[in-house]
């Protein structure tokens, strides 16, 4: 059974886990690879997945996870100081880090903890969407908004787990094993994103961090 890959079009192929009996669909053409419909979560078994996280800004250790990703992915290419972080959580440990420690201003939304559009007429220096794209049943949506929430020299600073290469390796993936994640990128993935709604990739580490600017104008 085919699909068409939600980022570029393309026809996709299914891959099928064996154990839990769910279908993927991976584009040949961007590498983006998204979970079939069927098992997706519903908004409110989302949120018991999301519950069961225990996040503090008052844990050294998640507060040093959130540090390594703004010093590689939002400090060297970021130009201003007021912030958006998309997807923040029942506590916004990055955007408290942020403001707190490296003097942003910053606005926060989440489609459960934090639900009032305060991005609508605003633009940002930086968007930050932390371990959030993997849950998106529509990215594409998603990252025009982060497009259009841009100031013309802003930066889109994203963490996700890139996925293997291999079929194997994918369906043996612990990033899988969440079920509220349906959506799975690599860098070439973002990348066509990025070619979709006019934003270049400025740094990537190739493994969960991503960052993309506006394309120079022709």
């Amino acid at each position: 059974m085919n699909s068409h890959c939600k980022i570029c079009g393309r026809s996709t192929t299914e891959i099928v886990h064996k154990h839990f009996g769910i279908g993927y669909y991976r584009c040949p053409a961007c590498a983006f690879i998204c979970k079939d419909e069927k098992a997706v979560l519903s908004k409110q078994e989302q949120r018991k997945v999301y519950e069961n996280h225990n996040n503090s800004i008052h844990d050294p250790k998640y507060v040093d996870y959130f540090k390594k990703f703004i010093h590689a992915a939002v400090l060297k290419n970021c130009k201003g100081k007021h912030g958006f972080d998309f997807g923040s959580g029942p506590s916004p440990v990055l955007a408290m880090i942020l403001e707190r420690d490296y003097g942003f201003h910053m606005d926060i939304y989440d489609l459960i903890y934090a639900p009032q559009k305060v991005y609508l007429g605003k633009q940002y220096d930086l968007i930050t969407s932390t371990e959030v794209v993997e849950h998106l049943k529509n990215p594409l949506a998603s990252f025009q908004l982060f497009k259009d929430c841009l100031k013309p020299d802003g930066l889109l600073s994203i963490m996700t787990l890139f996925s293997p290469a291999k079929q194997e390796a994918f369906l043996d993936w612990h990033y899988i094993r969440d079920k509220s994640h349906i959506s799975f990128y690599t860098p070439k993935t973002m990348a066509m994103i990025g070619k979709k709604i006019g934003l270049k990739v400025v740094y990537t580490d190739y493994r969960r961090y991503i960052s993309l600017k506006q394309c120079e104008p022709f």
